[in-house]
């Protein structure tokens, strides 16, 4: 039987999923897959199957925000995926993490809608443990600019306070924002799943938010090569989970 969104069945046979927030994503992802095959494009969940050395990996779009996200991961759960990487966007809420840089989010702020319909606030927003490592092993082998630490999801990018709220959250240790970690951490963790989020960043502190992404959505030089390193990240990723080589 297909879900309702992601039109996936539970015949699909796959444990490692990206999940970009693009459905555009989807595709630069199937550039470093053996044999991928496009699966459904159903809202915005666009969905791809290939193979990395030898893993079966599925690449699949969640849109932007929470709600899009939480709805991806019910579903997953649903079709036997058990390991879930988010490969995002972000901004910089520190001073020092350059444009294409990651950010390994160990867990996040849930300063988004979605999160809190599922449980209080006082439940935490934290990556697998083991998935973490992983990919901090991965990016560390691969010599990459990565920050491990904090980030904030939130649930919009226009708010009129926005200077006064990320400041107070850089203030707070926060490496970067996104819409989407909070929510993919919390429903994972809730059904049993482990889950991960590695942010690329488009958006240097104190810059614009508005014309960072838009550059980025154009395919400036430093943040397209961040992007494909944390879709190069994950990948390995799951390899070392295959092999019981994490931690």
């Amino acid at each position: 039987m297909l879900q309702p969104h992601i039109q996936l069945g539970e015949d699909l046979g796959v444990k490692y999923a990206i999940l970009p927030g693009d459905p555009a994503r989807v595709g630069r992802v199937a550039q470093q897959l053996e044999n991928p095959r496009e699966l459904a494009f159903n809202r915005e969940y666009r969905s791809i199957k290939g193979t990395y050395k030898g893993i079966p990996v599925l690449a699949m779009s969640t849109g932007m925000g929470g709600p899009s996200v939480a709805i991806a991961v019910e579903e997953l759960k649903n079709i036997g995926v058990t390991h879930l990487i988010r490969i995002g966007s972000c901004g910089a809420l520190q001073e020092g993490i350059g444009l294409g840089d990651l950010i390994l989010v160990s867990a996040a702020v849930r300063d988004d809608g979605a999160s809190r319909t599922y449980v209080p606030e006082q439940y935490p927003a934290a990556a697998d443990v083991e998935l973490l490592c992983a990919c901090i092993r991965s990016a560390r082998e691969r010599e990459l600019r990565c920050h491990v630490g904090l980030a904030r999801s939130h649930d919009s990018f226009y708010i009129d306070n926005d200077e006064e709220v990320s400041t107070a959250w850089s203030k707070r240790g926060v490496l970067g924002a996104d819409m989407e970690t909070s929510a993919l951490f919390t429903v994972a963790a809730l059904r049993g799943l482990k889950a991960a989020s590695i942010l690329n960043n488009v958006v240097e502190w104190g810059e614009s938010t508005s014309e960072g992404v838009g550059s980025y959505a154009g395919g400036a030089d430093r943040t397209a090569q961040g992007e494909r390193d944390e879709i190069a990240v994950a990948l390995e990723a799951f390899v070392r989970i295959e092999k019981g080589e994490s931690i």
